[in-house]
């Protein structure tokens, strides 16, 4: 029974870590578009702001699951290292996202948000994810 109850609370602690890095990245992503994106994503029905938001969701999702999968058998070094490669991902995704808007024409932040579907939402959806398994594959 204290196995269970020792589950339950670990799987609590690394839940509510999780919840932290994913509020980061909608505020991340909502730092890095102009206006608001909850805005955008519910009352205007933006497509690609959803689009790009759940990349991001995906990503740190996919680094957490990582590093929860191959998690120390310390449980401390564990939440340690989740939180340290869930916010390295965050970082990794605004880099990415600000070299992409450094190379293409215009403001990439104001072309993601536009309420017309953009091939540009893919393209950075896509470089969301890639950062992600970049950095999942560099826990083990």
């Amino acid at each position: 029974m204290s196995d269970i109850v020792n589950g339950l609370g670990r799987a609590t602690a690394y839940g509510a870590l999780g919840l932290v890095l994913l509020v980061l990245g909608i505020v991340l992503v909502d730092v890095l578009t102009p206006g608001k994106l909850g805005r955008q994503i519910w009352e205007q029905r933006n497509r690609n702001a959803a689009v790009l938001l759940s990349s991001a969701l995906l990503g740190i999702g996919g680094i957490v699951f990582t590093s929860i999968w191959t998690t120390y058998e310390d449980f401390g070094k564990g939440l340690v290292s989740t939180a340290a490669f869930g916010v390295l991902g965050l970082v990794m995704m605004a880099v990415a996202f600000l070299v992409v808007d450094l190379i293409t024409p215009g403001r990439l932040g104001a072309t993601l948000v536009d309420p017309e579907p953009h091939p540009a939402v893919w393209v950075t959806a896509s470089c969301n994810l890639a950062v992600a398994a970049v950095v999942s594959a560099s826990i083990a």
